[in-house]
């Protein structure tokens, strides 16, 4: 196939929600729809010890969440999927924002009782700041929830999104009978049979078609087409331009527990969700049909197999392909490098692939060459944008536990900074080591994973900070900046990337310094140009 049919049939996607809506659930009927898999883990049971096939870091087991993205990729009506299921809870937020930097679109997944939480704000805000695709699935529609004319008021006054219902409940919680999908014009019948792949659907162009009476009763039927006709009179009609520029979000409903409303979304979706896009890089607009490869790493996983001390570097290909065997130019590093087994991923079962395409995401394996950002290119120098590390809310000192491990735990805290887990910050004065993270509990994945990953035990003690700033003085040599590194010497440090950064341990200390060193600018991301 050419290349630009492969990428005619590529959709790179991510599934963004507040914890517990019901991403994992979605993500693995998604995959049982692709016939990727032939039964779907029982999510967070503690009698199965299957576990969700996207969670297979022991640690997600343990707590039934996801504290890492996974990729996952399957076939559909000759379509190739990828799928990116993020982590929901806050305090794994960066890697869900890194993550957003590789996917053309996102399903943005609402739990009805709970409606639109905290996370889900913060996480379409991002969306709509980069102009990416959004759909919308209303999830649980079998429990007792709010209305759903109230749902979508909330999405659309709480993420600010321009919705359109491309499917509607017939009646919700128990009363609940099915979906009328409005974007196939017909009814699914819900059974209440999770075990069942695919629903009865009955095909009703007209509303008015008796039928729906004895399929779902005369009450049901009558709400219905009263409930249709108010859509169509508030919402505007689904339009696939607006949609792509992230104008327009079409809404679905549905039970993924119960594997109800989820054909129909996929269904939808291989047909209007973009195929790969074209990508910023610092020197000029990368597009998928260049035929020249390149592509950018996102994401890096240490220890996949434990028992193989092994790092994985993720790349989304932006352009060209990207074949097996082949030099591809390191742009940081400036030396070419060739790669023997790269692999496509579903969940922890890899598969070794010769060719891949713009939107695939690929793994190669890491001995320390990659960090999170780096492009990969067959020559040209590109530089993609875009995959920053955000100021820590949190920071601890890390002291090592096990005196006799002491080269266990360096190697261990390098690899996993390099993931993206958290910051590392070295004191210019005496040279600690503190860590910082988005949320508290990446502490506890920390810990956990030093110990079984890598042999090495911490401790951590409280550091007051308030916010890490990169510095970026406007001339290194002039006499403020030297006066403010002299003043403000206790509270230096160098990042990973030995870039200096200013710890300062409150806001007024920072607006203070800011107003007594105007030259010198401070970041709250570390990529700054």
């Amino acid at each position: 196939m050419s290349l630009e049919t492969e990428i005619a049939r590529r959709r790179t996607f991510g599934i963004i929600s507040h914890p517990d809506a019901g991403k994992t659930t979605l993500t693995e009927k998604l995959l049982l729809f692709g016939g990727a898999i032939q039964e779907a883990g029982a999510v967070k049971s503690n009698k199965i010890k299957k576990g969700a096939t996207s969670d297979f870091m022991e640690i997600e087991r343990q707590r039934g969440i996801s504290v890492a993205t996974s990729v996952l990729a399957f076939e559909y009506n000759d379509i190739k999927v990828n799928i990116l299921d993020t982590p929901g809870h806050k305090d794994f937020a960066e890697d869900t924002f890194r993550t957003l930097t590789a996917v053309d679109s996102v399903i943005v997944v609402i739990d009805v009782a709970k409606g639109v939480e905290e996370q889900t704000e913060k996480l379409v805000e991002v969306c709509r700041m980069r102009n990416i695709p959004i759909i919308v699935f209303i999830n649980k529609l079998d429990r007792e929830g709010k209305d759903a004319f109230d749902l979508l008021d909330e999405i659309e006054q709480k993420l600010k999104l321009k919705i359109t219902p491309l499917s509607f409940p017939i009646g919700m919680g128990y009363e609940f009978k099915g979906i009328f999908n409005i974007w196939e014009k017909n009814v699914n019948i819900f059974t209440g049979d999770s075990k069942k792949d695919i629903e009865d659907t009955v095909e009703i162009t007209d509303l008015a078609d008796q039928k729906l009476n004895k399929l779902v009763g005369d009450t049901a039927a009558d709400t219905l087409r009263e409930e249709i006709e108010l859509v169509q009179g508030i919402y505007p009609e689904f339009n696939k331009v607006d949609y792509l520029k992230g104008e327009q979000q079409p809404v679905f409903f549905g039970s993924a527990l119960n594997n109800f409303g989820v054909r129909e979304l996929l269904d939808c979706f291989v047909q209007i969700a973009p195929t790969p896009r074209p990508k910023q890089s610092e020197e000029r607009i990368v597009k998928p049909d260049e035929t020249k490869f390149s592509g950018f790493v996102f994401k890096i996983h240490a220890n996949m197999d434990p028992n193989h001390r092994n790092r994985l570097a993720f790349i989304k290909i932006g352009s060209g392909e990207f074949k097996r065997n082949t030099p591809y130019l390191h742009v940081r590093n400036k030396k070419k490098m060739k790669f023997s087994s790269p692999n496509a991923f579903f969940a922890e079962r890899k598969e070794i692939v010769d060719i891949s395409y713009p939107g695939d995401i690929v793994g190669i394996q890491d001995t320390g060459n990659f960090k999170i950002g780096d492009s990969l290119t067959e020559g040209e120098i590109l530089n993609y944008k875009g995959v920053p590390s955000f100021s820590p809310e949190h920071f601890r000192y890390i002291n090592n536990a096990d005196p006799l491990k002491s080269k266990q735990l360096y190697k261990g805290i390098d690899q996993l900074m390099d993931e993206g887990v958290a910051q590392l910050f070295t004191l210019n004065l005496n040279g600690r080591k503190v860590i910082g993270t988005v949320g508290v509990l990446q502490y506890e994945v920390i810990q956990y994973r030093l110990e079984h990953e890598y042999g090495a035990k911490c401790s951590y003690e409280n550091l007051n900070v308030h916010k890490a700033c990169w510095v970026e003085p406007e001339d290194e040599k002039n006499s403020e900046f030297e006066e403010f590194k002299r003043v403000k010497q206790r509270f230096l440090a160098k990042d990973k990337q030995d870039q200096l950064v200013f710890l300062a341990d409150s806001m007024f200390t920072l607006q203070m310094t800011q107003q007594k060193f105007p030259t010198i600018k401070f970041h709250f991301t570390s990529e700054f140009s």
